[in-house]
């Protein structure tokens, strides 16, 4: 028998259906031998729990939402990925909505979750103002903010330090020898690519160097895009022998055109990317790369989000640098260089 109702798994078991409901839900005050009969009848005669009517009768939903910019970027796949298995570890469904990296479309995204009966919503948001996020999240208890910090809320925000991310690859790049440095950065309108600029030229300051703006180039984050940016780099005709890069497509994009205009990475110019993707492991040469621990990042949030870190020790960050009396400290990541093949010691 298939399709079978709650009302013919009582008939059968010849209980109630509130027994029948209270196994389903895993309630007390059922016998252990009742229980498993029910059990049985319920795997033998197909019955399938109607998630949305319970969350109807419950007012609560079994899901945890999740708002990405682009379900086909493998960075924001991740993300989703890594909330989609702790929700499969709590019984609880993944649904997933698209911001496209616009203030109202990232908006609607969240209120189509929550018609969705979503309490818990992990959100990827760059472009809602500070205001209208705090005002969402102090009205709705179970969000949380990743990859972005806003004081006001930063018991709920789960972010990466750009700024020493910037930092920790011109120091690479800087111990390597290099001195003419270009910048390769995502022409998007969010402010990673300004914090990651901050913290690498404030790191090559204290190296006594300075960055031509010349060797400043912005494109879209893609490997279209790190090929134009490096194609116009080369038409500028300023010497450089380093490229920091916004994320490993444009990296890869950069070593693909750089190689196709008589250039030797890294012999004749050290490529350093950011994000770590899959991608760069199998770029040739392999990519240096500053990993960006989104998937840890994203366990960590999913579980923030359903409640199940409801103490100190299971919400601690990896560095805690805007402690409060009344609230968690910022969960704040820092990433970590990951050294491969695209940068070497600059030889002469």
């Amino acid at each position: 028998m298939s399709n079978a109702t709650i009302k013919d798994i009582a008939k059968a078991a010849n209980v109630s259906v509130a027994t029948v409901s209270r196994v389903v839900n895993n309630g007390p005050k059922v016998g252990p031998e009742t229980r498993a009969r029910i059990v049985d009848l319920i795997e033998t005669m197909g019955y399938r729990p109607n998630i949305n009517a319970r969350s109807l009768v419950t007012n609560k939903s079994s899901t945890i939402g999740v708002v990405i910019p682009d379900v086909a970027d493998p960075f924001f796949a991740a993300l989703a990925n890594s909330v989609d298995k702790v929700a499969r570890q709590h019984n609880t469904q993944l649904l997933i909505s698209t911001g496209q990296l616009s203030a109202d479309s990232e908006l609607e995204a969240i209120k189509l979750l929550l018609q969705q009966r979503c309490e818990s919503i992990v959100i990827h948001s760059k472009l809602i103002p500070n205001e209208t996020l705090i005002k969402l999240f102090n009205d709705n208890p179970n969000f949380v903010l990743i990859n972005r910090y806003i004081e006001e809320i930063a018991h709920r925000c789960i972010w990466l330090d750009n700024i020493e991310g910037g930092k920790i690859a011109a120091k690479s790049l800087i111990n390597c020898k290099h001195l003419n440095i270009a910048c390769i950065l995502s022409n998007y309108d969010i402010e990673d690519p300004s914090l990651r600029l901050k913290g690498f030229t404030e790191q090559l300051k204290e190296s006594n160097q300075d960055i031509d703006q010349k060797l400043v180039v912005y494109a879209e984050p893609t490997l279209q895009g790190g090929e134009a940016a490096t194609q116009q780099l080369l038409a500028a005709n300023t010497p450089f022998s380093a490229v920091f890069v916004y994320n490993d497509a444009m990296a890869i994009g950069a070593i693909s055109t750089l190689e196709d205009n008589g250039f030797s990475v890294p012999k004749d110019v050290s490529v350093i990317g950011c994000d770590d993707v899959l991608l760069s492991r199998f770029s040739r040469p392999k990519l240096t790369t500053l990993q960006y621990p989104i998937e840890t990042m994203a366990h960590h949030a999913a579980k923030l989000s359903l409640n199940i870190a409801v103490n100190v020790d299971d919400c601690q960050p990896q560095d805690a640098s805007h402690p409060s009396p009344d609230i968690l400290p910022s969960l704040k990541y820092t990433p970590v260089l990951i050294e491969r093949e695209s940068t070497a010691i600059k030889t002469d």
